[in-house]
């Protein structure tokens, strides 16, 4: 088959055949001078770059380490269906992937990927380059995992997520809503791209006081149930991973930082400048996880929750403030947690 006259034509289903084909056969330097023939074209006005994009992702899917840790680097693929250094590092280990990634941005991207899925790096990275441990701390839940298959990926919710709460609904009293403050502000990071890329929306409020006053700043009345700081973590993490409806995605090691961001903020500890070498941070955020209360909420005015969701809260009892977020955003016809297809042949 003549790829360069393909490409000349811009006959994307064909292309997409013989990347495909070049897969099936593990022809990874067939498939890699593909893509820089796309790439070529495109700086010529060829409309190719699903084809590259759709190449560079399956490369970093399924070719031997060298090949995948190649399209590693930051921007790459910007419309795949998840980013690159999410997807190679669910299908390959560090040592196949950290040989051949060429900046020091997405080696650290990558290290934190292979943490969340149980490798343990410590001393294998810059500490400059460790923005958190290089190793689940004992206190960390087991993270939700997204499945990348060829032409589409699956992020599969907590289980948290997805339960309804077993609490009735009650009428919640007034309250009077604090400023804003830090832990308000990393809460709604956390979710930044569904409001920022997507169409979601997201409120926030502190209060003195408890839980309860905290949900009542932004719901009448509601559903609330006590959970687990565990359960709350990966709810968390799950959210900060993700785009949203429409956004793009940040990936787990993302998730995984605006989790431990928000923790901080929540527990009023200052972020210290090596905090993924200092561990007696990580010591104090595990122990106000244990020393926090949380909950989550479903307000009783028939929201959807069939998208992506968070309504939590957090009450510290010791200074008697408590913080809650309410934050979704959804797909019209598509249900949470499975994308959109890739292109097909």
């Amino acid at each position: 088959m003549d790829m360069q006259r393909l490409v000349d034509t811009v006959d994307v289903p064909a292309l997409l055949r013989a990347v495909d084909g070049y897969c099936a056969s593990r022809a990874w330097d067939d498939l890699v001078d593909l893509a820089r023939r796309c790439r070529d074209a495109i700086e010529l006005g060829r409309q190719l770059w699903p084809v590259a994009m759709h190449i560079e992702y399956r490369l970093a899917y399924e070719a031997p380490g060298p090949y995948a840790a190649g399209v590693l680097r930051p921007g790459a693929a910007k419309f795949a269906l998840g980013p690159l250094t999410e997807v190679a590092a669910g299908t390959h280990t560090w040592d196949e992937l950290a040989p051949g990634i060429g900046d020091s941005a997405s080696s650290a991207t990558v290290a934190q990927e292979r943490v969340i899925r149980g490798e343990d790096l410590r001393g294998r990275l810059p500490a400059e380059l460790a923005e958190l441990p290089l190793v689940l701390q004992r206190w960390e839940p087991a993270y939700a995992l997204p499945t990348y298959r060829d032409r589409e990926a699956l992020f599969p919710a907590p289980q948290i997520v997805g339960a309804a709460p077993g609490a009735a609904v009650e009428r919640l009293g007034p309250a009077q809503p604090l400023p804003a403050d830090a832990a308000t502000e990393a809460l709604r990071m956390a979710v930044e791209p569904w409001t920022a890329q997507s169409e979601g929306r997201v409120a926030t409020a502190a209060v003195e006081g408890d839980a309860a006053a905290a949900i009542a700043c932004l719901a009448p009345a509601a559903a609330v149930e006590p959970i687990s700081g565990r359960d709350a973590l990966a709810w968390l993490q799950w959210c900060g991973a993700s785009g949203g409806a429409h956004g793009r995605r940040r990936g787990g090691a993302a998730g995984r930082f605006a989790t431990w961001w928000t923790l901080a903020a929540l527990s009023g500890l200052s972020w210290p400048h090596e905090a993924g070498t200092d561990g007696g941070f990580a010591d104090a955020l595990g122990s106000a996880l244990d020393e926090l209360e949380w909950y989550r909420w479903a307000p009783d005015h028939g929201a959807r929750h069939d998208g992506w969701h968070l309504h939590l809260a957090v009450h510290d009892p010791v200074d008697r403030l408590a913080w809650a977020v309410a934050a979704f955003d959804h797909l019209d016809d598509d249900a949470a947690g499975r994308t959109a297809p890739m292109p097909s042949a």
